[in-house]
């Protein structure tokens, strides 16, 4: 291999592990100075969860019966063969914000891109919420069962048919960028600014 390409090597592999760090998480209930607020996490995760109820009826009908909301109005999610993923919304409970949460995740594989994206995850009992506020944080896939729902299944699902703990939309894909999932991603709590 000649140096230029041993240079080129070591630059991309240089910017992937400098986007990999700028996702890490910061420390359980850590203030995140130059973060958002929590009353604009609050604002911002209460409009977001009002549009995904007016473009998936399956969401607002589930949102009814949850005993708790966590949404994520805005994750960044880019790579470039190593990725992460980072962003922070507000829990809900009868609309208001009680608690405030990040989600961050590392990826690996044949990926190139950025793209961002929102998801809310419909906790269905008691016991799933109390999941999110585990020592080391809630892990997607880790504990109670979570339940993607994509548009195929967002119109077939009927309330009698979802017996599951959580249940997760995602939504406002903006970028280029394949393969959006967030099996893995870890949740913490915050103490926004």
């Amino acid at each position: 291999m000649s140096s230029n390409g041993s240079l080129l090597g070591f630059l991309i592999a240089s910017m992937a592990a400098a986007a990999c760090l700028s996702f890490a998480p910061p420390a359980a209930t850590a203030q995140v100075p130059g973060k958002t607020s929590a009353a604009e996490l609050a604002r911002k995760s209460q409009a977001a969860l009002q549009q995904l109820y007016g473009k998936v009826p399956a969401a607002k009908e589930l949102g009814k019966r949850a005993t708790a909301v966590l949404v994520f109005p805005g994750v960044t999610k880019a790579g470039l063969g190593i990725g992460g993923q980072y962003g922070e919304g507000a829990l809900l409970k009868a609309g208001k914000p009680v608690a405030y949460y990040n989600t961050a995740g590392a990826s690996y594989g044949l990926q190139a891109g950025a793209q961002t994206y929102g998801y809310a995850m419909f906790f269905m009992n008691e016991a799933a919420v109390r999941q999110l506020d585990k020592a080391e944080g809630f892990e997607v896939g880790v504990g109670p069962s979570v339940v993607v729902m994509d548009e195929g299944k967002a119109k077939t699902a009927t309330t009698t048919t979802m017996k599951d703990d959580i249940y997760a939309f995602i939504f406002g894909q903006k970028g280029l960028m394949a393969g959006l999932g967030i099996q893995g991603n870890k949740v913490t709590k915050i103490q926004p600014k």
